[in-house]
């Protein structure tokens, strides 16, 4: 009879800070969350004999329950590192987004863990690793031994604020899990390797066909091309939703903010002696309508409390009428909610044109009292900005992207192009400009509607140089914006813009519902 057994590893990535059951904009239940995920953990545990839990980054930033803890309660533990204590998870990787508080936040996160935070690429000046350890090893009580290697995207220096990475190297993440991989084989001679990866795919993972400008921001398919010796690549990042097979290692992503988690089975077999991999198999699951955890439901009652009482307060005042009665003609005439985050964009980065998007047909604005919850269920998305430095043709191009949101129906009529509603609406990839008057003409064919551009009084130059600022999806080329691409990056603003929008209310406690009407849409 031959000897066999399975391991389960299941993993989540992108939590992002979200661990109640509930989407903050509303106070509307949602399936999702770390409290259901314990759950799910529990369930998993009691059903498989071997098993592996791991968080592949972007962990404790990201929701307004994490802005609150960080601004009010960091002289308590931080209540996800709490929360992935009581699920017991076996180790962490570091994400980008763990540097947004800043180094101490992390620093202490780290160390409240009870478990191992795993960063090969992240190191000091002595070359040494700056938290935690590069790997760890994992031995089953059959003798399986299994390798967990961490790395984390090094694109993080483009992004983040100077002083929240000072002292920190950021090493290639491909060439330096490739060095920990050699090592682990050489030194360990482990029976399975796990690669957890803050990173994504830069390639199709089954054409190969590049999907994105090769920054080295994302390296998994390079990763299981170029290193021998691993069997399976965990990914993050990007927020994808994915499993697949790249040369013959097995590769996931699930998605983001604890919607789903990657469940991954590895099949053994014992020749001559050893464990040799004869099967695997990933999965990504819903955590669905299981029932949130108890425990860790009581364990957040009281941080959940202060932050409802915080999401209540007013933040600031509005005079006049800002709230949004008709996203369509809130796209097609200026719109006052739509003035007032251009000009916190304008504020926050000093560029004088700003690009800005209603985010989706739920907006509602602000009504004369703006609380926290107004601002999140406006601003849903956790955005950071940036300043562009763009041609006049680099502007024409990206105006007429956006007039592609525009068709005429049988009437003449200006409606909303079909394919920003199916399969999937996507009303947040229509632009709307500030700093520069147009107007886009419905009737023209499509690339050819902008008319009228000027700055400043005078004509925008083609060859003319611009400093643009907008949201960073946006200047990535998201919504495929592909002149945005690899443009020089003159300022990276790294507050979300929730808390650029409540630092704007700070400053200016009552604002006026107004607009500067500076473009035009016409059939």
């Amino acid at each position: 009879m031959k000897n066999q057994t399975t391991l389960r590893i299941i993993y989540t990535s992108d939590i992002h800070g979200n661990a109640m059951p509930l989407l903050y904009g509303t106070n509307a239940p949602s399936n999702l969350g770390l409290a259901k995920y314990a759950s799910i953990v529990k369930q998993v545990r009691a059903e498989n004999q071997h098993v592996l839990v791991l968080d592949n980054g972007d962990l404790i930033q990201g929701t307004p329950l994490m802005t609150h803890y960080v601004k009010s309660h960091t002289d308590k533990e931080n209540p996800m590192i709490g929360i992935m204590n009581r699920i017991g998870i076996d180790a962490g990787v570091i994400g980008n987004h763990e540097f947004n508080f800043g180094k101490k936040v992390l620093l202490d996160a780290i160390h409240e863990s009870n478990y191992p935070w795993l960063s090969a690429n992240l190191v000091n000046e002595d070359d040494e690793p700056y938290f935690g350890k590069p790997y760890c090893i994992k031995t089953l009580e059959n003798g399986l031994r299994i390798a967990i290697v961490g790395v984390t995207t090094h694109y993080i220096p483009n992004w983040e604020s100077p002083a929240h990475i000072e002292g920190i190297q950021f090493k290639d993440a491909l060439e330096t899990l490739k060095y920990w991989v050699k090592h682990i084989q050489q030194v360990e001679k482990p029976h399975l390797v796990i690669a957890s990866y803050h990173g994504g795919f830069e390639r199709d993972i089954e054409s190969g066909e590049p999907t994105e400008a090769l920054t080295g921001e994302n390296q998994g398919y390079a990763m299981c091309q170029e290193i021998e010796g691993i069997d399976i690549l965990l990914t993050g990042h990007q927020h994808r939703i994915l499993t697949g097979e790249i040369n013959g290692v097995l590769v996931a992503q699930p998605g983001n903010n604890g919607i789903m988690y990657g469940a991954i089975d590895v099949e053994f077999e014992q020749v001559d002696g050893t464990w040799k991999v004869i099967k695997k198999m990933a999965n990504i699951n819903k955590v669905g309508d299981v029932p949130a955890d108890e425990d860790i439901i009581s364990y957040m009652s009281e941080l959940e409390a202060s932050t409802q009482e915080w999401l209540d307060q007013p933040t600031g005042y509005v005079d006049g009428d800002m709230t949004i009665k008709d996203p369509f003609k809130a796209r097609v005439d200026k719109h006052p909610f739509i003035q007032f985050i251009q000009n916190v964009q304008m504020e926050a980065s000093g560029a004088d044109i700003s690009v800005t998007a209603l985010l989706n047909n739920d907006s509602k604005g602000f009504q004369p009292v703006v609380t926290m919850r107004d601002i999140v269920s406006n601003y849903m998305y956790p955005n950071t900005l940036t300043v562009l430095e763009l041609s006049g043709q680099d502007i024409k191009l990206a105006l007429e992207k956006s007039a592609d949101y525009f068709i005429l129906d049988e009437d003449g009529t200006i409606t909303v192009n079909p394919t920003y509603v199916t399969p999937k609406p996507q009303h947040y990839n229509y632009d709307m400009w500030e700093g520069i008057n147009y107007t886009i003409n419905v009737s023209k064919p499509l690339g050819s509607r902008i008319e009228n551009i000027t700055y400043k009084g005078d004509a925008l130059k083609e060859d003319g140089r611009y400093h643009v600022v907008m949201n960073n999806y946006r200047a990535n080329g998201g919504g495929d914006y592909n002149m945005f691409k690899n443009r020089p990056i003159i300022k990276e603003i790294q507050q979300d813009m929730v808390e650029l929008i409540l630092a704007y209310f700070e400053k200016h406690p009552t604002v006026k519902a107004e607009v500067i009407r500076n473009f035009s849409v016409k059939a």
